[in-house]
């Protein structure tokens, strides 16, 4: 007598979780899509480019190795080259960062 009870006890909680989970995978399906890209640096420039500033630029450590600087900078080029749409000025702003970062110069502006 307690056999079959127990039989639609179990029936009817595994329908509620199946109900519930097929609720649950819509629900997250229907969410909006988060951005999955790295966030580069979202500011103004400073007068004179520090080293702080550039590290935030090229989306490196300021104590990044110079093949870790480079890789950046060629990444960070390649979306934003003036030859495919980008922007001169943010162009010489990414070179200015790769010189800062590899101690070619003490970030004294650009030519902008």
């Amino acid at each position: 007598m307690v056999t079959p009870l127990l039989a639609g006890i179990a029936v009817a909680s595994a329908a509620l979780a199946g109900r519930y989970g097929i609720q649950a995978w819509h629900a997250f399906k229907a969410r909006p899509p988060v951005p999955r890209m790295r966030k580069f640096y979202d500011g103004g420039f400073q007068q004179t480019m520090t080293r702080r500033e550039a590290a935030l630029i090229l989306g490196v450590r300021e104590s990044a190795t110079p093949d870790k600087v480079r890789e950046a900078h060629r990444k960070v080029m390649v979306a934003n080259h003036p030859d495919a749409g980008g922007s001169h000025y943010l162009a010489s702003k990414i070179n200015e960062a790769k010189d800062v970062m590899l101690g070619k110069t003490k970030g004294g502006g650009s030519a902008f």
